[in-house]
């Protein structure tokens, strides 16, 4: 995970990192103990998160094991909630540029 190797920037800057995916705790617990992962991974099963930020990847039916990936993305929000930069791509396969997210959060 890309993530992994440049947390260490983000927390040097005082920016927390938290990631959201559908897959449950015990994988969630799992692959943060084996990767070393220092930031929050956080557990929405049933989606709703990801559907109200409206960045659920549609090619996938209910029923359907892909069915509530988002599509990869970045929110860098400041300390007020508000979403200050984002950074999306539609393929899973493509992860934003981190040297862009990087100085997008050091310029926050």
């Amino acid at each position: 995970m890309q993530l992994t190797e440049i947390q260490d920037q983000f927390l040097a800057m005082g920016i927390n990192i938290a990631t959201i995916t559908y897959d449950s705790v015990e994988l969630l617990k799992e692959v943060q103990e084996d990767q070393d992962i220092k930031f929050t991974l956080l557990h929405d099963e049933d989606v709703s998160h990801v559907n109200a930020l409206g960045i659920r990847n549609l090619d996938y039916d209910p029923g359907d094991r892909a069915y509530g990936i988002p599509y990869p993305g970045i929110f860098l929000i400041d300390p007020d909630g508000v979403i200050r930069h984002k950074f999306a791509e539609e393929g899973f396969r493509i992860r934003p540029d981190f040297a862009n997210v990087l100085e997008a959060a050091a310029s926050m």
